[in-house]
């Protein structure tokens, strides 16, 4: 497996390697024995899927708060989608940084997202899936989430969202939640 960091302290893009003949393909997403070995968290203890059925949707950005903080491997198995990570953890040197990059079925990768960095998107196709290997139980009193249009982050999201949740138009700004 190939681990390239990302932007934010302890992200990480995956990929895994294909094998393959005229049958089709094998990649092995995960395998604890190697997590181990990249000093990576286990992320099986929860595995979810998000199906979104029209383009312009918009989840996040969300995460659980400590010590319910989840670390999380991301893959979009169907569709394209515009994908952000924000650093909401005040003692890191990547604090209140954000990073964004398309993500589709294709691109044969991953993403690990640690507990600390909330996540959300964009779809940018209609008919888009994605699968989370979580290494924490939902604890859904301790979900939290920062708003997506936070001036002081100034995310260049690739369009305007056209479906979003109550939820998520009203999680508070990061430096509300630092208060």
């Amino acid at each position: 497996m190939k681990l390239e960091p990302l932007e934010l302290e302890g992200a990480y893009r995956l990929t895994p390697k294909r094998r393959g003949d005229e049958r089709g393909h094998l990649e092995r997403l995960f395998c604890r024995e190697t997590f181990r070995e990249l000093g990576l968290k286990d992320c099986s203890e929860q595995i979810s899927e998000v199906v979104n059925t029209q383009a312009g949707t918009l989840r996040g950005l969300h995460f659980q708060r400590a010590p319910h903080g989840e670390t999380k491997l991301i893959r979009v198995t169907r569709g394209v989608l515009f994908d952000v990570l924000v650093d909401v953890r005040p003692a890191s040197p990547t604090y209140g940084r954000w990073q964004g990059f398309e993500l589709s079925a294709g691109d044969n990768c991953l993403i690990y997202a640690p507990a600390g960095l909330a996540h959300g998107y964009l779809t940018l196709s209609d008919d888009s899936a994605m699968i989370y290997f979580i290494d924490m139980a939902y604890a859904p009193d301790q979900a939290a989430g920062v708003h997506y249009a936070d001036p002081a982050l100034a995310i260049a999201w690739p369009g305007e969202p056209k479906v979003i949740n109550d939820r998520d138009l009203a999680w508070p700004h990061l430096a509300d939640l630092a208060a």
